[in-house]
């Protein structure tokens, strides 16, 4: 390998007609818009896109975070030649700004300053609706993570019903999904050679919208729009269709009427192979954000990958929450290993490398290779089959041979102190490794203090439903990882990824959780509510309370308190949470794990909270005064410490709605018993 200094790239895309008037530029061929903020690095989509149609001979413009209130930014470049490229950001816009609670975000890691509001709701409708104002009759192109995940009819959790899709919600003229590399090449050479947009409909990897007298010849078709939104079965059924046909050897076209028109999905495009995913890593992306957002306070999202490595795509986990299947796909294709090493040998000649590489990974970090050599020849299994639960298949590719090659090459490298894996690590992948070699210098090598897994839950029937093999693989994991970190002579912890009320869990199933945990002596710092995505098979059985692979009904908690009670049960050490998982052991009769899972100071608030909101006796006088006699008794069935068996005070009843508390009434001192059961209050004066 050339050992001499690569070339450090400076020199950002247009943002600006400033910036095409400095390259002599009069009109753009194609502008990219997006909902983060212009980061110039190979893990945010618009960068991707930008590069790879600059790479192809075009002209092109970034516009990031555009003014949403009206269409003026759209036209800041002037009218670009062909059209537009529009993508809503690397995090569904809904969920950067609302959390679970559907409580808003203050924060965006991907915009400026690290502040929520640079973008709308919906970015990639809204996005794509002003630059169909702004230029009518120029071409939309709508990708990127939020377009693919709402391509179909599709339950928005948001607004709590179902919607048509994106394709027809939008307007644009092609729905680009997945990976959108060949799409994008592909698209952009037939518009730049004149061909209408309209025409462009057997693409790869694009759904677009038509009339029944101009549907393909052949295809599968799912429930239309309004069946779904009023026919959960038809929505479960729909979803099963859908899934099914999302692989690029044994996928078909899928037709669904929306309002009026029909949505074709065509089948997905082939992920990059080898040699294309090294050409796309090595474009010229300068790694860093914007210098226009240095006086913002920079743009967070870049902190955790500008000196990461992304070295694979796509997953063959197939976890029914995960919207990878969906965008990524479930064939897993990865770099060379020249190509990895090359991007970490530039990563030392940056100016703030301080020798630490945080990441060689992906969505899963230890894939290298597709599950099976029949995936590539028939495609992936359908019907909701999973290559690694409930148990490994006896087809699967086991190998870390490869992916250790590479480790070990980047730590060598001049500069290189630490090289970290802080992806996911597939430890059902891993335990089926007859070789552990590759275990041994991950502990060794690879774990910053910490390692990050997601076992997700333990109860059996949860984890099915998941998707998820069950916990005594990862138990094998968990007991291998502190044996060979004691080994190793480190301290070494497991950071494991937690989620609570995800369908099929019970608030049983939650304090099976929690009896695990404290078993386990594990204590989540982080744990995370299920939150139904659009298109997911999770997301499926939230809305419709329906298996789509067996349509039979699944147990989903959706009220607040069930939900907060589960959440709370994954953090039953924190005292805030004492009241909750009391409450959640007494109402699963389990009440034998309170002295284990309930601190001691939980306890005595909760006893104390208890005693405050024992029911009390209220008499409303015709006058509008009031007499409260609390519950006297203690939780012994004696007089509570402190009080008699007189009558509380009393005073004016409160109005409708008004908030009543007793503590709140003037204090007066009877002078004796009798008094005490006489003495009312009114408007702060003593009755007479």
């Amino acid at each position: 390998m050339d050992n001499s200094s690569p070339k450090i790239y400076t020199e950002f895309l247009p943002i600006s007609r400033a910036d095409m008037e400095a390259r002599g530029w009069e009109q753009l061929d194609f502008v990219v818009v997006g909902g983060d903020a212009y980061v110039d690095h190979p893990s945010f989509g618009t960068a991707i896109i930008s590069r790879l149609l600059e790479a192809e001979g075009y002209k092109i413009g970034v516009l990031a975070q555009p003014r949403y209130t009206d269409c003026e930014d759209f036209k800041r470049f002037g009218k670009p030649k062909y059209g537009f490229f529009i993508g809503g950001g690397n995090v569904d816009s809904m969920v950067s700004h609302y959390s679970v609670a559907k409580i808003p975000r203050a924060e965006d890691e991907y915009s400026p300053g690290g502040k929520g509001g640079a973008r709308p709701d919906r970015s990639a409708t809204v996005y794509t609706r002003l630059a169909k104002q702004a230029y009518p009759d120029l071409p939309v192109i709508l990708g990127g993570l939020e377009a693919s995940l709402r391509r179909f009819a599709h339950y928005d959790y948001w607004l709590d019903t179902v919607l048509p899709s994106i394709a027809e919600d939008s307007g644009a003229d092609i729905i680009s999904f997945g990976m959108g590399e060949h799409q994008t090449v592909e698209i952009a050479r037939r518009l730049a050679a004149g061909e209408p947009v309209e025409s462009i409909t057997d693409v790869n990897g694009t759904c677009y919208m038509t009339d029944f007298d101009h549907l393909p010849e052949r295809y599968v078709e799912c429930a239309g729009f309004k069946k779904v939104a009023s026919d959960k079965t038809a929505y479960a059924k729909a979803c099963r269709i859908q899934m099914d046909n999302q692989d690029v050897v044994s996928g078909q076209i899928i037709v669904q009427k929306q309002s009026e028109k029909y949505l074709v999905q065509n089948i997905p495009a082939k992920p990059l192979v080898r040699g294309e995913l090294d050409k796309v890593y090595a474009l010229p992306y300068t790694r860093r954000y914007h210098p226009i957002y240095e006086s913002m306070g920079g743009v967070p999202a870049i902190r955790e990958v500008q000196f990461s490595i992304i070295q694979n795509r796509g997953c063959f986990g197939g976890c029914n929450f995960c919207a990878i299947q969906l965008h990524q796909g479930r064939r897993v294709t990865s770099r060379s290993a020249d190509s990895i090493v090359a991007e970490a040998e530039r990563m030392t000649h940056e100016p703030d490398f301080k020798g630490y590489i945080h990441d060689v990974g992906g969505p899963t970090a230890n894939f290298r290779f597709p599950s099976c050599r029949e995936q590539m020849l028939r495609g992936m299994c359908t019907g909701g089959k999973h290559c690694l639960a409930p148990t490994t298949c006896s087809h699967m590719i086991v190998d870390h041979s490869d992916y250790l090659k590479i480790l070990r090459r980047v730590r060598e490298l001049p500069g290189v102190k630490k090289v970290f894996i802080r992806s996911g690590i597939r430890f059902d992948y891993l335990m089926a490794d007859p070789d552990d070699t590759f275990f041994k210098e991950l502990v060794e090598y690879h774990v910053s203090g910490q390692l990050k897994v997601a076992p997700e839950h333990c109860a059996p029937n949860t984890l099915a439903y998941m998707g998820k093999p069950p916990i005594e693989t990862f138990n094998k994991f968990k007991d291998k990882f502190y044996e060979l970190s004691k080994k190793a002579g480190k301290k070494q912890y497991l950071v494991p990824y937690l989620m609570s009320s995800h369908p099929g869990s019970t608030l049983k199933d939650a304090v099976y959780l929690a009896e695990y945990l404290y078993k386990n002596h594990m204590r989540p710092e982080q744990v995370q509510d299920f939150y139904p995505t659009p298109g997911t098979v999770s997301t499926c059985m939230f809305y419709t309370g329906l298996d789509p692979y067996t349509l039979k009904p699944v147990f989903v908690e959706k009220t607040p308190e069930g939900k907060a009670l589960q959440r709370a049960l994954l953090q039953y050490y924190e005292p805030r949470n004492a009241e909750k998982v009391v409450k959640a052991l007494k109402m699963t009769h389990r009440e034998d794990l309170i002295p284990l899972l309930v601190p001691a100071v939980g306890r005595r608030a909760v006893q104390r909270s208890a005693r405050r909101a024992e029911a009390a006796d209220v008499t409303i006088h015709n006058d509008g005064t009031y007499t409260v006699r609390p519950n006297q008794k203690g939780h012994n069935g004696k007089p509570a410490h402190g009080q008699s068996r007189a009558a509380a005070p009393t005073g004016r009843a409160p109005s409708p709605g008004a908030r009543f508390a007793p503590h709140s009434a003037p204090a007066r001192k009877p002078k004796n018993d009798q008094q005490k059961e006489n003495t009312t209050w009114k408007t702060g004066k003593k009755k007479k």
